[in-house]
């Protein structure tokens, strides 16, 4: 009988204390008003400053201006293109201009960068059939043997584009659009053979 009243007094304390826990909770819920805001510890993790891009703001050391490059340098990546955007510069570029890396030509390299981004319009052959082409999206893209190129054109023109074609010099590094130079010429060689 004794072990009775003390299990049945055990198992009373048990709820008692978690009744007790969940009223001390709700009333220090029910203690917060929602019109007026707690306390913020870090208002600016809240509440974030937008400075405008070129203000001037005296937490930056000498004011805040956009940083040109260092004199006589390159950006990482790229190299000096002596050929201007204008119809001579092309001329002379399809006259002068010769792949650097005639060497280490590598054809399958030139031909999955050719499928990414030129065969949409040019198709995969260089027949001017591609995808934007048969649909009527773009229209006036020749195929390439109905028209004298080089690689050193070919470059020039992947470089800052012609006609309705924008440039892809920043889809593709230096090696790249030569390699994609001489994949154009092997499909315009196929497409003269035939």
């Amino acid at each position: 009988m004794i072990y009775k009243t003390l299990n049945f007094k055990t198992r009373l304390k048990r709820p008692t204390k978690v009744l007790a826990f969940f009223l001390v909770a709700l009333s220090l819920a029910s203690c917060q008003k929602n019109s007026r805001p707690n306390y913020q510890y870090m208002p600016n993790m809240y509440t974030s400053v937008g400075y405008e891009t070129y203000g001037e703001y005296d937490i930056f050391a000498g004011g805040q201006e956009a940083m040109a490059p260092a004199d006589n340098t390159i950006a990482r990546g790229h190299s000096l293109y002596g050929y201007e955007n204008t119809n001579e510069g092309y001329d002379l570029a399809k006259a002068n201009l010769t792949n650097p890396y005639s060497e280490t030509v590598d054809l399958a390299r030139g031909k999955a960068v050719y499928d990414i981004y030129c065969a949409i319009c040019h198709g995969t052959q260089g027949k001017g059939d591609g995808y934007l082409m048969t649909n009527e999206k773009i229209l006036g893209v020749p195929s390439y043997d109905a028209r004298v190129i080089t690689e050193g054109s070919v470059y020039h023109v992947i470089y800052f584009g012609k006609n309705t074609m924008g440039s892809y010099a920043n889809q593709m590094n230096e090696e790249e659009r030569w390699q994609v130079s001489a994949y154009v010429m092997s499909l315009r060689d196929a497409l003269t053979q035939n």
